[in-house]
Parts: structure tokens; sequence; C-alpha cells
């Protein structure tokens, strides 16, 4: 075991927490995080987001989203994650980052560790919570918009947690990232009997599916109300892809954190709340009066019960989650736990 000392960093590289994120109920945790949330038990500030262009001319951001988590966990952090979606280009990845963990008495850096494999663990297990807490008819069939990362996280997550799980479809505008992707799962898909198949275009994908997962970085809508199936659920963990009318048509709509989702002009539920379109859950503003739709509720407070989730099998029910760095913390928090008791890291001198 890993020895603390005041002195030390614990350092955990790609290999070390995906090693011991499988010693992890990643789905547990968000649970418990969501609580948590729910009952007033975690602080989440906005992000700071820096974008600007690089000298070859490309858009690229730095995110800096700092939390406190209480309850079991007890501990604050910060995840920094970096994006350049001309990466892939370049044979990298479109993300990176990293989380730190602070000591809970004297906040000092404790626990240093890559950060983009949890950000794609912690956003598939958003999505499997999601399903869990809000699916109708059992999923026989996930639509999945875009091969990249988090196109593996949700295949490689999901197909261990949905039994009835049978056929992936899957789009993506390019080819060869579908054989990646498709190289890369060949392995899970077989042993758990599930068969996935590329097709032409994204409405190809989602008309026949019950759970539809968008994972691209398109800032152009192009999911149609009408595509959707009574019943199903649409997570949508991207910005745009959804229509503004599958916002105001869906039976419910459900954020992760209203004030974060309210207070970000780039993505849709956020524009969509500044051009007067939509108001919060706790709104006192009438919605049918306004003639603007209501979101119906936060996630936490279908996890605590506050709210009610699905009531009928034929709803049509759209996620729409920010993206919250407590989810990233308390994962973090987890793996840098487990890790000193199985040994796993490098202590850095500061």
């Amino acid at each position: 075991m890993i020895k603390h000392q005041d002195d030390r960093i614990l350092y955990l590289a790609s290999r070390d927490v995906q090693e011991v994120c499988k010693e992890i109920d990643s789905v547990a945790v968000i649970r418990e995080v969501f609580k948590l949330h729910g009952s007033g038990q975690t602080i989440l500030p906005d992000e700071a987001y820096l974008g600007w262009t690089n000298a070859k001319g490309e858009s690229v951001r730095s995110l800096n989203m700092p939390a406190y988590v209480g309850g079991p966990f007890g501990m604050a952090g910060t995840k920094i994650i970096n994006g350049n979606i001309a990466n892939p280009a370049r044979g990298l990845p479109r993300a990176s980052g990293l989380t730190l963990l602070f000591d809970p008495v004297t906040v000092r850096v404790v626990c240093m560790m890559e950060g983009a494999y949890i950000s794609s663990l912690r956003t598939a297990s958003v999505t499997a919570l999601s399903a869990d807490l809000l699916k109708g008819r059992e999923i026989q069939t996930l639509a999945i918009i875009g091969a990249g990362v988090l196109a593996r996280a949700h295949i490689e997550l999901l197909v261990m947690r949905l039994p009835g799980l049978r056929h992936i479809r899957l789009f993506d505008l390019e080819e060869q990232r579908i054989e990646t992707l498709q190289q890369q799962v060949a392995f899970i898909l077989k042993s758990r009997g599930v068969e996935m198949q590329a097709t032409k275009t994204a409405e190809e994908a989602i008309r026949p599916a019950q759970l539809i997962v968008p994972v691209t970085t398109t800032t152009q809508g192009y999911i149609s109300y009408d595509w959707l199936q009574p019943g199903s659920l649409l997570v949508n963990i991207s910005l745009d892809d959804p229509l503004p009318e599958v916002v105001l048509r869906a039976d419910k709509v459900i954020v992760d954190d209203w004030n974060l989702v309210k207070n970000d002009p780039r993505r849709l539920v956020g524009r969509m709340y500044r051009q007067g379109k939509v108001i919060g859950p706790d709104d006192s503003i009438e919605a049918t009066a306004s003639g603007r739709r209501r979101i119906d509720a936060q996630l936490g407070e279908i996890v605590t019960g506050a709210k009610a989730g699905r009531t009928n099998e034929n709803e049509i029910i759209l996620v729409n989650p920010f993206g919250l760095a407590i989810e990233d913390v308390a994962l973090a928090i987890e793996v840098y736990r487990k890790a000193r008791k199985m040994g796993m890291g490098v202590e850095l001198e500061r």
C-alpha cells in the first residue's frame, strides 16, 4: 500500500485509472452523486471556460470545473479538460485533461490523475443511470450517433447493463471511425450477443431505437421529434443534436443541473432559455400562459423521489445533461482511495 505523505502527490496515469475503474461500479457512484446533489450536499460553481484560436487557426478551449462532494466522499477537487476537434486528424484524442483532488483539511493537492477516461466513463454512467430511472419498454435497440471515444465508452458500459439489448445502430459521417469502433468493441458485443449495424443516415439509426445517444461535436441540430418512437429516451450529451422542436414537444425534459444549463449560451437549452422558449422547473412563471416550455425536473430530484420520472410507457423523454464536475470528482475520489489500497500510481515530490 502506498503510504500518503504530506509532501507527496499521488499521480495516476491513464492505465492506472482504467485498471482501478474495473473495480468500481461507476453508475452506483453517479447515482449517489445525484442523491447528494438533490439534497444539497454538493457545491458546484460555474465552470471557467477559456476559448481561443491557436496558431493554426483552429478553435480550441480549456475548461476548469471545480466541485465539492459531501456525504461519504467528503472531498473537493477540480477537473481540467482541454479540447481541439482537429486533434483526431493528428492521431490524438479530441479532449484530454487532468483531475486534481484536495486534502479535506489542508486543501493541499493530494492526487493528480489523467482525466479523460473518467470524463468519458462518467458521461456513459449518466446515460446508464438515466436508462435505469427513465426507460419505458425494454431497450432492445440502442442508437449511437458518432463513433468516437464517448461512443465506445457507452457501448462498453451499456451492453453490460441492458439485458434486453440486441441491436446497436451506429451512424457517423466518417466510415473509418465506424470501422475503428467496430474493431474496438467486437469482442464485448460478441460475448453479449449484441449485433451492431452501421446506417447510412442518423434517422435510420434513431427510428427503431428505444434509447438514443448522440455523441458528436456538431453545432447544427438535426434530430427531429418525428424520428422518436413512443416511449423512447433521448439522452443528449452532445451540444446541439436535437432540434428545438424536440425540447418543446417531448413529454418530459430533464436536466442534471438547471442553473448550469440555463447559464450556458453555447448549448441548445441554454439558448432556448435566453430566447424565452423554456423556463426552469421551479420558476414561478406560468408556462402555459407564457407559451414557454417548462423543464420538468433535475436528475437529482428523480433519484431522491422529489419529482416523478416516467409515468407511462409511451412518454418520449429528453434528458439533457450539462456534465457536472461533481461526477468527475466523485469518481476520482473512488479511484484515488482504491488506488492507494491497491498500491497503484507514482508518488511525486511537490
